[in-house]
């Protein structure tokens, strides 16, 4: 079974969670969606792991595939006064992972993290597991405990 920094954080936490891999298409415009796609489901709950800076400190916000985030709701989830996205060699050094294969979970460092609200009411979320073309799924609340994390208010 593939192990990742994401699956031991989650198994150290005695989180269970299910795999799902899926063919990682390297050419995808949006690799939240194409996963989605790939496995059948709905991009309202294939969550998509975003890193962002809020008034200069990293963060991490997780909203559904299909949607984009708003910076000023950003700011406002985390009490700050600005927000903007991450650069992506950034992202990669601060998380240990690659684009279109960043994890919430099992990050090098600890940053505040906040879910997308609608997607906190669903059954089951899927999220990367920390490898592109491997996903992981579990129950939202799950999700929010493992990271710390708050549901709030994400999406244009």
């Amino acid at each position: 079974m593939t192990s990742t920094p994401a699956l031991r954080a989650l198994a150290a936490l005695g989180i269970g969670v299910t795999l799902h891999p899926y063919a990682y298409d390297p050419r995808a415009e949006a690799t939240g969606l194409q996963a989605a796609q790939a496995l059948g489901i709905d991009p309202a709950v294939m969550l998509k792991t975003l890193m962002v800076e809020i008034d200069g400190r990293p963060a991490c916000c997780l909203i559904p595939s299909d949607r984009q985030l708003s910076m000023k709701r950003v700011a406002s989830a985390f009490g700050v006064r600005s927000a903007a996205m991450m650069p992506a060699p950034r992202a990669e050094k601060l998380t240990g992972y690659h684009v279109g294969g960043i994890s919430p979970f099992g990050q090098r460092r600890a940053v505040p993290t906040a879910i997308e609200a609608s997607a906190c009411t669903a059954a089951r979320v899927w999220i990367n597991a920390g490898q592109r073309g491997l996903l992981l799924s579990l129950p939202p609340e799950a999700a929010l405990r493992a990271l710390g994390a708050c549901p709030a208010l994400l999406i244009a």
